[in-house]
């Protein structure tokens, strides 16, 4: 075991940069930061933690690749951060005939890695710097998902620092294939329970990992919104048109004008941004090395925006996608569509955006917009009381491969959703509240103004859009379907959200936070809880809970 893992406290110069991710809301103040570099690094700090009695009522927490979007691994209460992202190997490893992915990799180094030795790839996120210790916890998707499924889809095994008995850590491997109920069970709730809830998660193995194609046709179009400002019906046609495209696509029955065309390797990110951005954007990516690669993406960019030309007119003209948005930079090169290699076309996306503060929400969706949800989108985009361009919601496509695994195989159980909906606010400080002359965090610990308007505005907006299911995209109840609509599908742990907790004013739905991240399988993800964490040692705002009663216990841990 190691001897002495790294230990950063405050004093030392690596100590602000390490309390914090990449949401620069959340800060906290541990007695110290540990810098694992290898999972025995890790079984000793979990041991130091909880063999020290003072820590009875703070938290330790992980972190990889620092995206958490809320306070579960920066906040007050935390007493210790244990930082993995020094472990980021990717290699073969013989004895699990499978791809070892340490936890501390990114986005990046498994693409990078995996690909320039194998020609495999993870269907992972499109930021480069995202962690996979997290990302692939909750599920993990991105360009690749529609084409060859979710990350966790090709999960054969992990291994996590456990701690049962609340007092001697030690190093857990839990295996798709795991004989033992207890073990297979730990593995399951790794294939989309979230991180943070088990123990810390140092290593994954993947199997049957897929080839991307050797090229990818790749294209961004943008349309201004000083267009749609004097065309609104054609901005909420774009929106319909958009979605109905994937509900019709999943369901086989997209409309005879495509012919025989088919779309499932075809993946887009639409950004509806406020109309401060001054456009609205578009990205598509599809496999490069099929002969009709052009005519497909000409066919889905003419059908959605069929209603934006009457004869020879353009009421609302594409123009370059030449500005960043959200989180990920600007693509005006692609405007006109283009050939690359996967490699770089996926290179080419990377971006984590600019030291800042956001809030984030999520959905699912089974189904395209209603009216209501497209008049409800249009009206807080235009909202002239509010200015902010960094202010979006991002439609995915999804579907797809994603959708022919069962919503019980994985703890993903959204398996026949055919968009992703990310609501996305990000702002700076920009005040000097505290009069010291310079911008940073402490100006928000004094001005909780700062932050207000946005935090109004994405709060409104996203109980604007699901108001008819109590202010969240409820899960449809098969027991009463008349009183849900019959397109939303929940949440995605992976783009948390603690006002889903708020069941007086934000959340009116009567399903309780966990029922929209993980549905009916919420059950056994306490039953593994129960078996790997019973003292409740790994916890969050929206950790998975140790249940009051046993649920089903089949094993014990070794």
């Amino acid at each position: 075991m190691a001897a002495n893992p790294i230990e950063v406290s405050p004093g030392d110069a690596r100590y602000d940069a390490l309390r914090r991710g990449f949401n620069q809301r959340w800060i906290a103040t541990p007695d110290y930061v540990v810098v694992a570099t290898t999972a025995d690094d890790v079984v000793e700090a979990v041991a130091k933690f909880v063999g020290n009695p003072a820590n009875s009522k703070r938290r330790i927490t992980v972190r990889s690749g620092g995206h958490c979007y809320e306070n579960f691994v920066s906040s007050g209460d935390v007493g210790v951060i244990i930082d993995v992202s020094q472990m980021n190997r990717v290699h073969f490893d013989p004895e699990m005939k499978a791809y070892c992915v340490e936890a501390g990799a990114t986005n990046w180094h498994s693409t990078t890695q995996l690909y320039r030795s194998t020609g495999l790839a993870l269907p992972g996120g499109s930021c480069y710097s995202v962690g996979l210790g997290g990302h692939v916890s909750g599920g993990g998707y991105g360009m690749l998902s529609r084409q060859f499924g979710l990350t966790v889809d090709y999960l054969y095994a992990v291994e996590v620092v456990t701690v049962a008995d609340g007092k001697q850590p030690k190093k857990t491997v839990a295996r798709k294939d795991s004989t033992d109920a207890a073990l297979h069970d730990l593995w399951w709730a790794h294939t989309g329970g979230g991180g943070g809830n088990f123990g810390v998660i140092t290593r994954y193995w993947f199997r049957d990992l897929p080839n991307p194609p050797a090229q990818v046709l790749a294209r961004s179009v943008a349309w201004e919104w000083k267009d749609f400002r004097e065309h609104p019906e054609l901005f909420k046609s774009l929106v319909r048109r958009y979605g109905q495209f994937f509900e019709y696509e999943n369901s086989g029955k997209l409309p005879a004008s495509f012919g025989t065309y088919t779309y499932q390797d075809m993946f887009t990110l639409l950004k509806l941004t406020h109309m401060s951005s001054g456009k609205v954007g578009l990205t598509i990516q599809l496999d490069g090395t099929r002969d009709d690669s052009a005519a497909r993406l000409a066919a889905f960019l003419d059908w959605i925006t069929k209603d934006f030309k009457t004869g020879d007119t353009y009421h609302v003209a594409e123009t370059p996608l030449d500005q960043a948005i959200g989180e990920h930079p600007a693509q005006g090169v692609l405007f006109i569509p283009t050939r690359l290699p996967w490699l770089t076309a996926t290179q080419s996306l990377n971006e984590s955006g600019p030291n800042r503060c956001g809030k984030y929400k999520s959905a699912y969706m089974t189904k395209g917009f209603t009216d209501h949800q497209i008049e409800a989108i249009h009206r807080h985009l235009t909202d002239p009381r509010y200015s902010n361009p960094d202010a979006l919601v991002q439609v995915d496509s999804y579907g797809g491969a994603i959708n022919k695994v069962g919503e019980k195989d994985t703890a993903v159980p959204q398996r026949s959703s055919v968009l992703k909906l990310q609501y996305q606010a990000y702002w700076t400080w920009g005040t000097d509240a505290d009069k010291n002359g310079v911008y940073d965090y402490r100006d928000a610990e004094k001005d909780p103004g700062i932050a207000a308007p946005h935090l109004r505005w994405i709060r409104n907006f996203y109980q604007d859009v699901y108001g008819p299911t109590g202010g969240v995209p409820a899960v449809v109840d098969p027991a009463r379907p008349a009183t849900m609509t019959a397109n939303t599908d929940g949440c995605y742990i992976n783009y948390p959200d603690v006002d889903l907790l708020d069941v007086q004013h934000l959340n009116k739905s009567g399903q309780p936070w966990h029922q929209l991240y993980y549905k009916n399988s919420y059950e056994r993800l306490q039953r593994a809880k129960k078996l790997w964490d019973p003292h409740n040692i790994f916890r969050h705002d929206q950790s998975v809970t140790v249940p009051a009663t046993p649920v089903g216990l089949k094993g014990r841990p070794g």
